[in-house]
This record gives C-alpha cells, structure tokens and sequence, in this order.
C-alpha cells in the first residue's frame, strides 16, 4: 500500500468555507496512513498553484509548511495549526507568517496541493523555513509521499 491523506474532503473536491478567509481559517483535519517503512517523521507543504488567476497563474502561493510531524500521531486535528503534535515544527507560508493561511482567492476556482512526505529522518532545527528551504532540506530523505487536492472559489456579493 502506498502513503494516503485524507480530510473532510474528498480529492478534487471543495473546500468547505470554514477552513478558508471565509470562514473560520482554519486548517482542516487531516489523517494519514499506511507510512512507508522506515518513516522517522513527515513533513507537510500546502500550497496554491493558481495564484492569482487561474486563468493565468503567476505563482504558487504557499498555504502552510510544517516538518518533523511525529508519523505515530496519525492526524492533525481541526484547527491543528493552533495546537501541532508534540516536536512538529512550523515553516512560513507567504504571508511571511507560521501557521496555516487558508484559501482566499481573489479570483476563480482555485486548486490547493496538500502534500505529505514520508522522511527517513528528523531534519535539523530550520528555524522558520521557507518551502523552498524544506524541499531542500528533504532531498535525499522522502520514502513517501501522499497528496490530496481542494478546491475553494470565493462568493462575492
């Protein structure tokens, strides 16, 4: 069996608004299972591939960065980026800020990547690293890696 995340949401499907700049902003549940052998911790990078417009992306614009995820732990919780497992580390998202940043898109349907790594190691303290910094840091570690897409479009009034 291969690595698998999962949430409220099923793949491809929407994001309910709770968990975006609509709602509440916070991070959504998330659970794992069936961790490739030899998994020592994870690391998760949320992001938007979209920004701004769908129909002309510019950037990916990075949601949320969190390594060294306890495997044993098997979930985050709602809210979880208020409240990480025990020895998980925060990255900054590109808002320049740690924690979850939820979707917000100033137009169109927008994709948001969840994307889990299985890591052979723990990586060293990166202080509030950027993606870029921690798929750096990961290379050479990744045993796994499991992935799970929402969609969110914005109603405006």
């Amino acid at each position: 069996m291969a690595l698998t995340l999962s949430s409220i949401f099923v793949d491809g499907g929407a994001i309910p608004a709770t968990f975006t700049c609509d709602g509440a902003d916070t991070s959504p549940p998330l659970a794992w299972a069936e961790l490739p052998a030899g998994t020592k911790s994870l690391a998760l990078i949320v992001d938007d591939p979209d920004a701004p417009d769908p129909a002309a992306p510019q950037r990916t614009w990075v949601h949320w960065v969190l390594y060294n995820i306890p495997p044993a732990a098997g979930r985050l919780a709602e809210g979880g980026s208020r409240q990480l497992p025990a020895g998980t580390r925060c990255g900054k998202n590109d808002w320049g800020k740690a924690g979850y940043g939820g979707p917000c898109p100033p137009i169109g349907k927008h994709r948001y990547f969840f994307k889990l790594y299985a890591l052979d190691a723990q990586l060293p303290d990166l202080g509030s690293t950027t993606k870029a910094e921690l798929e750096h840091a990961m290379q050479g570690h990744v045993l796994g890696q499991a992935q799970l897409v929402g969609c969110y479009q914005r109603q405006h009034a």
